[in-house]
């Protein structure tokens, strides 16, 4: 049983002037049909929170798939060689809208289309990546949402491991070393372990066929928990880091809730079902004639706690009340 201690969506005005987009003219007629372009990471998305939530913002604002949008869906599990090949695929297939979830895949859908508008979810960086020119007027044919910077929130992530399991000294760190933001994630991991007094220890794999020898080697370092970055890779095989973590009974530290619900024993994150939601809100002003470009680009403020209650018994642990009272998801 899941119980839900509390959520709130995320609020954010969209300001920006509805200039004349190429898509305007076509939204007056009658019965179009839009293509919608879906790149993400995780091939489970549709059945998760997140892309529910993504599917009814589209009916909220007047698009119900398979009435009058239909929803072209591809995932790169991980692989920026896959997410590269994903959208050219969708760019071929003359869809009207992009929306991209993912580090790998916000770049490869830039540089494929200028023409086509982008929605980016979960971007990091977009500037600072040549994406967009600001954040309050991105230009060209990109808008979204950014999340907190995964290096800002890996220091967080790792003390609220220690509040649950207070033992721990030696954290099995999972990671892909083709990633630049799972290298900001480990630096910042490094000055909030050392004062933690826990000893970190790299776990790399860059492929989902890599990941059960990875962690299979790191035992012989006798790791008391695991830490899962926050990446596309860690997300699509996040059963396997479970049944991993379930099987060594070790602690983990997961960035997405979904882990969590699947057994992990902790996570932290962006609400990810509210940003899916307000996606699907700038799709429709998109659809209905807003230049992307005039859409400002925003920030969530709104983060997920979730504590596995039942894999903490399993564990031996008790999570004290403090952290508890703190949880927006405590699972029974």
């Amino acid at each position: 049983m899941t119980v839900t201690i509390g959520r709130r969506e995320l609020l954010a005005s969209l300001g920006g002037a509805a200039a004349a987009w190429p898509l305007a003219a076509r939204a007056q007629q009658g019965g179009k049909v839009y293509r919608i372009g879906f790149a993400a990471n995780d091939p489970t998305i549709p059945i998760t929170a997140a892309g529910a939530a993504f599917v009814e913002g589209l009916r909220e604002n007047g698009f119900v798939e398979g009435k009058n949008i239909v929803i072209e869906r591809r995932f790169a599990e991980g692989r920026s060689d896959r997410a590269v090949a994903l959208i050219a695929e969708l760019v071929r297939d003359n869809i009207d809208l992009l929306v991209t979830s993912g580090a790998q895949i916000h770049p490869a859908a830039k540089q494929a289309t200028t023409k086509i508008p982008i929605v980016m979810v979960n971007a990091t960086d977009p500037v600072g990546e040549g994406l967009v020119a600001s954040l309050a007027r991105p230009g060209g044919n990109i808008t979204g949402l950014v999340q907190v910077p995964s290096a800002e929130l890996a220091g967080k992530r790792i003390q609220l491991l220690k509040d649950a399991a207070p033992q721990i000294s030696r954290v099995a760190v999972l990671m892909n070393p083709d990633f630049s933001s799972d290298h900001s994630q480990w630096s910042a991991l490094e000055r909030a372990a050392q004062s933690l007094g826990i000893t970190l220890l790299a776990v790399s794999a860059r492929r989902g066929s890599e990941l059960a020898d990875a962690l299979a080697k790191s035992i012989g370092e006798h790791p008391d928990a695991l830490f899962a970055m926050n990446n596309g890779l860690n997300l699509t095989y996040r059963k396997v880091i479970v049944d991993f973590a379930t099987k060594h009974r070790l602690p983990l530290m997961h960035a997405f809730t979904e882990a969590t619900r699947d057994g992990g024993l902790i996570s932290y994150e962006t609400d990810r079902p509210a940003l899916f939601r307000h996606a699907a809100v700038l799709v429709g002003k998109i659809l209905k004639g807003a230049n992307p470009g005039d859409i400002p680009i925003e920030q969530p403020t709104r983060f997920e706690l979730a504590i596995n209650l039942r894999t903490a018994r399993t564990l031996g642990l008790t999570i004290p009340r403090d952290l508890l009272l703190l949880a927006d998801e405590v699972i029974e």
